[in-house]
């Protein structure tokens, strides 16, 4: 017997579509499960939102978006398309993607909740969603849909029913959080930590802070905000969320004077051991994650969860389930053809100096296998400005005191790493991941344990590839 065709709730009609963006809808009327913003994306089902960038005009994809599948696309100009192809027709389509947002935000009866940080965004918004799945019905931006195009298409994407919604707003430059925080409307919201990142386009740490501030800008009534009391800008970021209406700040970190505070924590390389006290609560739980940055991660996740008055209980038991997303620390075992393993740890999604030295804690922790060796594949951290040379060097002492036995170096910033290294560690550096790839990929043996980070415009990917590709099985 054929399996039963999974039916997708109805997310958009073109006459709520059309009323809400201000268009108009042209063709027969159509019912969207979906939208997408990448032809190549598209399911059937979605509506289509064609956007103009600087590189590329969505427009020119309508016609492949509905070969796809598409109910219908929007559009700002005229495609190349047949004439009784659906289409909602807006002044622009970007201002209309943020208008679906706005309005998805208006008819929705969940309870918003945005995270925001230098650093951990991901992993924290991954695990709320977990620990307010046991709760009620949750939904979380899709991956890492925090721009300014997929911050709001993940608030598009909002379902009317959920109990819940979690939404990851980034930015790199200054004015980015606030339009995406005004039109998600937070009731409470998380900044994980304020760090050196994104320095080539601010003048200090202190204006990153204040970049990050914009997402208390949306604040709905009674609002909450969740913040790192270890880190410096802890001042800095309350003031400006009660100057935006915060009824509630709650500090959470090893700090004294945290409401959720970690007392103690256990580290082993498969898992890690919390001892915390959240709100005036002790409690005790295991993550199967290692790292102290999870701890710290789901400290602002209880945090979270107790401000909108619900229990522990059920959230403790759902972080027991927690995983590594991919690309963040993702730990596979490459089995040899030639007998034996080795462990990949696939932490190459993006990179900055604070999570760099997070993965290399991570590493220090994990014993090689007999014979074995603990290696370091790095590759340049981007958008540090002037501070990168230094930045690159200053990562010489967390190598050293974690043991990494040899390190492989990738792009012309590790070469200033390169340079403080002791003689001997460093095993080979190359300009780019490709030129890497096979000089990494070859030099893997049994026993051994490696970890691979670097910024996400350095592509360390294929470097992940070529070291999966080692495998006995790899072409199976």
């Amino acid at each position: 017997m054929s399996a039963a065709l999974v039916e997708m709730p109805a997310l958009w009609a073109s006459v709520e579509a059309a009323a809400a963006t201000n268009g108009r809808a042209e063709g027969a009327p159509w019912v969207a499960t979906g939208i997408a913003l990448d032809s190549r994306q598209v399911v059937p089902g979605d509506l289509f939102v064609a956007l103009k960038g600087e590189q590329t005009d969505g427009h020119g994809y309508v016609a492949d978006a509905f070969k796809r599948g598409a109910v219908a696309a929007m559009v700002h100009a005229a495609p190349t398309i047949r004439r009784s192809s659906p289409l909602l027709v807006v002044p622009d389509t970007m201002a209309g993607l943020m208008a679906l947002a706005s309005r998805a935000r208006d008819r929705a009866r969940a309870q918003v909740v945005a995270v925001t940080g230098s650093v951990g965004k991901t992993g924290t918004k991954e695990a709320l969603k977990l620990a307010l799945a046991a709760h009620g019905g949750t939904y979380a931006s899709a991956g890492n849909l925090n721009s300014s195009t997929g911050a709001p298409l993940a608030l598009a994407r909002l379902p009317v029913d959920s109990a819940f919604a979690v939404l990851e707003l980034g930015m790199n430059r200054a004015g980015e959080i606030a339009p995406n925080a005004r039109a998600a409307r937070p009731h409470g919201a998380v900044v994980t930590t304020v760090e050196a990142v994104h320095l080539q386009f601010f003048p200090s740490v202190e204006a990153i802070a204040d970049a990050k501030a914009e997402v208390f800008e949306g604040f709905a009534p009674g609002a909450f905000a969740v913040l790192n009391r270890d880190n410096a800008h802890f001042e800095r970021l309350a003031a400006e969320a009660r100057a935006h209406g915060a009824e509630r700040i709650i500090g959470f970190g090893a700090h004294a004077k945290s409401e959720a505070r970690l007392v103690d924590i256990g580290l082993s390389e498969a898992e890690s051991t919390v001892v915390a006290e959240v709100l005036g609560r002790r409690t005790v739980y295991r993550l199967p994650v290692p790292g102290r940055h999870w701890a710290m991660n789901t400290l602002a996740v209880l945090s979270t969860v107790a401000a909108l008055g619900l229990p522990l209980e059920p959230s403790l038991a759902a972080l027991a389930r927690l995983s590594v997303p991919k690309g963040r620390g993702l730990r596979h075992t490459v089995r040899l053809a030639s007998g034996g393993s080795f462990e990949l740890i696939d932490d190459s999604y993006n990179a900055s100096p604070v999570a760099v030295a997070g993965a290399l804690d991570i590493l220090g922790r994990i014993a090689p296998g007999p014979g074995g060796r603990r290696i370091a594949v790095l590759g340049d951290m981007r958008e540090l400005g002037s501070a990168g040379p230094e930045l690159h060097a200053g990562l010489a002492p967390a190598v050293t005191f974690n043991r990494v036995d040899q390190v492989f170096l990738v792009g012309p910033l590790m070469r200033h790493l390169a340079e403080a290294l002791p003689k001997g560690v460093v095993a080979a550096h190359t300009e780019t991941s490709a030129e890497m790839a096979p000089v990494a990929g070859a030099a893997l043996g049994a026993g051994d344990v490696v970890t691979v980070k670097g910024s996400l415009g350095t592509d360390m990917a294929p470097i992940v590839a070529a070291l999966a590709a080692r495998g006995a099985d790899a072409g199976r």
